[in-house]
């Protein structure tokens, strides 16, 4: 495939550049958005939602946390628009810049004690524009990976990025954790919570720093260079302008809104059970089981630590076994862990409830590492920032938005695990059944439109070189 004259070198000639700024920057990202969400399980609901029971100021804390993922679609129609248009790497600068001013500007909130209801609303318009951000965060940084690297190993590039969700909620835990430590529970809430949050504006310079060398996507190039080749033939031609194009989102979804269903359909178990291995778990630690919250810190920190090192992996299989096979092996998994999960959390015994986070994390990473590779191949290239992130973000808002609200009035109204081991069972049914009827992209050549060159199964022997080799194969 010819490229751009002035643009970079054959692709992945600079793969490991472009992987390393995905990385650094969708985990500073995710630190972003996840601290949050840790924050409303241990803080917020006691500085800026207090209530006389804890459960129910945890439900208000998440409800604020669920108001970021309504933002996200929004996120993911705006920068998935202009990515489209104008690039994938300058909407990945911004996305950046935002979330991290977001984040920075929660560490300065006063609380409720010191402005009343006003604190709460400022929380909530600060967590809407982290989501905003981070719905056109994950469309381009997966899409700049994808669109880098080869075919034949896109799975393990394009799981870097995704490397960076557990990446971001390892940092947040971790910070959180050794504040936990070092500080007394008083000290804590009065001021050491703010730390992480403005630790938010040293990592965005670092990670700006890093993704304004990322060169722009050369998919993208070549499809922008072929379309003012045939405007300019058109033109020269003396023909009449063409018919104005739609809006990116709005040809996704006359023309692919199969996919979007299905992307949407991909992420949804794979969703719910990481809000809830990773946010919930927080809250039945130590509000139900009233253990120490660094139990429950520590546990997630671990099993984040596994989950990272081992997504590139899942995505390296989907390389050889398919998209759809490595999915099946996540979602199946968790159709039956959902049970074993709650039962070993209640032994109260903290290596057994790293357990139960660590593998729950393990099969999730098996429907997660994949799925950058797999949402990617599903669309072509004028509207796959679009496609992409739309499938995405609809997903996290009634996947992962509302998974620890549900999660959490279970608990309240049947004082038992069961019913949230049912629902979490039932979500990862919905993607067994999606990616089972799903069809196969892996392989798929990005430059054509359609699943050109997508390889479900193994590729046919060679030509043979000789006349016994061909009759021994039949030709």
């Amino acid at each position: 495939m010819s490229v751009v004259p002035s643009s970079p070198p054959p692709r992945r000639t600079n793969i490991g550049r472009i992987v390393a700024a995905s990385l650094v920057g969708t985990t500073i990202e995710w630190y972003d958005f996840f601290l949050y969400g840790s924050a409303a399980a241990l803080v917020f609901n006691t500085l800026f939602f207090p209530s006389s029971d804890p459960l129910v100021g945890t439900l208000l804390a998440f409800l604020t946390y669920a108001v970021g993922f309504a933002a996200r679609p929004l996120g993911g129609i705006v920068f998935g628009h202009y990515g489209d248009k104008v690039g994938r790497k300058k909407l990945l600068v911004f996305s950046l810049l935002l979330m991290g001013g977001a984040t920075f500007a929660m560490g300065l909130l006063p609380t409720h004690a010191t402005i009343g209801v006003g604190a709460p609303i400022l929380l909530t318009v600060l967590r809407l524009v982290q989501g905003f951000a981070l719905g056109g965060e994950w469309g381009g940084a997966i899409l700049i990976v994808s669109e880098h690297g080869g075919d034949k190993r896109r799975g393990f590039w394009a799981s870097w990025p995704q490397a960076g969700a557990p990446g971001g909620n390892l940092l947040a835990t971790g910070v959180l954790a050794l504040l936990a430590a070092v500080q007394s529970d008083e000290a804590f809430l009065a001021w050491g919570w703010r730390i992480p949050f403005l630790l938010s504006g040293v990592l965005v310079m670092i990670g700006l720093w890093i993704r304004i060398s990322v060169e722009e996507s050369p998919v993208f190039l070549e499809a922008q260079r072929k379309a003012a080749e045939e405007a300019a033939r058109t033109a020269g031609a003396g023909a009449a302008p063409g018919i104005k194009e739609d809006a990116p989102v709005v040809q996704v979804f006359r023309k692919s809104w199969r996919e979007v269903l299905v992307a949407i359909g991909t992420r949804f178990g794979e969703n719910v059970s990481y809000y809830i291995l990773t946010a919930f778990v927080l809250v039945y630690v130590t509000v139900h089981l009233e253990l120490p919250k660094s139990d429950a810190l520590n546990a997630v920190l671990i099993g984040s630590a596994v989950h990272f090192v081992t997504i590139p992996m899942w995505g390296a299989l989907s390389d050889r076994l398919g998209r759809r096979p490595v999915t099946q092996i996540g979602a199946i998994g968790m159709v039956g862990w959902a049970f074993a999960f709650f039962a070993l959390l209640d032994t109260e015994s903290f290596p057994v409830i790293t357990l139960a986070v660590t593998v729950g994390l393990l099969f999730h990473g098996a429907m997660y590492g994949p799925q950058a590779a797999f949402i990617s191949e599903m669309f072509d290239t004028k509207v796959r920032y679009s496609g992409a992130s739309m499938g995405s973000q609809l997903a996290s808002i009634i996947g992962g938005a509302l998974a620890p609200l549900i999660a959490v009035e279970l608990l309240k109204d049947y004082d038992s695990s069961l019913p949230v081991s049912v629902y979490l069972s039932a979500a990862a049914l919905v993607t067994v059944v999606t990616v089972w009827v799903a069809k196969e992209t892996r392989g798929r050549d990005l430059t054509k439109d359609g699943l050109v060159g997508s390889v479900p199964a193994p590729a046919a022997p060679p030509a043979p070189a000789s006349a016994k080799d061909s009759a021994r194969l039949g030709g």
